[in-house]
């Protein structure tokens, strides 16, 4: 497997073997928030619950966006509680497609954790490959970590800064092409001026991503050789965490626009462009 790809990616298959073989792994269930699915619900044995909204997620402001980065001690609680120590093996994964468990996989490795991966095809490419799943629920490992975060390992922008990347066609929203589009003369939909249309879904086929060589070829398309920066941005951090998976796959190292459109669309100075932007 491509090197960089494989420090980003893990197969269920792979990751069969590793269980198998008793090999230390920390798998991480990824849910969007409490309630938003049963905690029970089936998930790979071993894996502990976890939610995007309060374990990933700093307190959402006027200003921030829906998902703000978390407070980076209180992450390191967290991931301590899950067990992980500064030479674990983390293996992130949802049910829900994939964004949240890449945003799971964006935050830790924004912590500085090296070693994580994103379980192709998730859940539901687990139970196609025939091992077994479970309903037990936890949310403590059994033996406490001590893994050391520190903030800023992975590149961020701020609104200045996507703005700055739209006037260069360098800047990529990972929504789907309706949210893109907006409604003309509604208030809060459209994007940011000079983005690019690069949905998180088309690097996905079969419930998985695409080869590297497809990847490649589409974001070169898009404009991303690795000659220049690039920024992504969605509405609130997830789908642009799944696009920057695919993109890192292929030994990209695209910048995040944590506040996203809901943060962009929050600040009334900001302006809104709808329709396709001419390429």
């Amino acid at each position: 497997m491509n090197d960089a790809r494989s420090k980003t990616l893990i197969t269920a298959e792979e990751l069969a073997q590793l269980l198998e073989a008793q090999q230390p792994v920390v798998l991480l269930d990824v849910i969007d928030e409490q309630g938003a699915a049963p905690d029970d619900r089936p998930k790979i044995p071993g894996a502990l619950s976890v939610y995007l909204a309060t374990d990933f997620s700093g307190k959402p402001t006027a200003t921030s966006g829906r998902r703000p980065l978390p407070d980076i001690l209180a992450l390191q609680a967290k991931a301590r509680a899950w067990g992980i120590r500064g030479d674990s093996l983390v293996v992130v994964y949802d049910n829900a497609g994939g964004a949240q468990a890449s945003r799971a996989w964006w935050t830790l490795r924004w912590a500085g954790l090296a070693n994580v991966r994103v379980l192709d095809g998730g859940f539901a490419g687990w139970t196609a490959a025939g091992p077994p799943s479970s309903n037990h629920v936890a949310t403590t490992a059994a033996q406490a970590g001590d893994v050391v975060l520190t903030p800023g390992h992975m590149p961020t922008i701020d609104a200045d800064a996507a703005a700055a990347l739209g006037r260069q066609s360098k800047l990529f929203d990972a929504r789907g092409s309706a949210a893109y589009v907006g409604e003309p003369g509604k208030a809060g939909t459209g994007h940011i001026p000079g983005a690019i249309l690069a949905a998180a879904g088309d690097n996905i086929a079969g419930g998985k991503f695409k080869s590297n060589d497809d990847l490649k070829a589409r974001f070169s398309q898009l404009g991303a050789d690795g000659s220049t920066q690039i920024g992504v941005y969605c509405g609130s951090g997830n789908a642009a965490a799944y696009a920057i998976a695919a993109m890192c796959a292929v030994g990209l190292t695209p910048a995040l626009y944590v506040g996203s459109w809901s943060a962009w669309s929050a600040d009334p100075p900001r302006p809104a462009a709808t329709g396709l932007e001419p390429r």
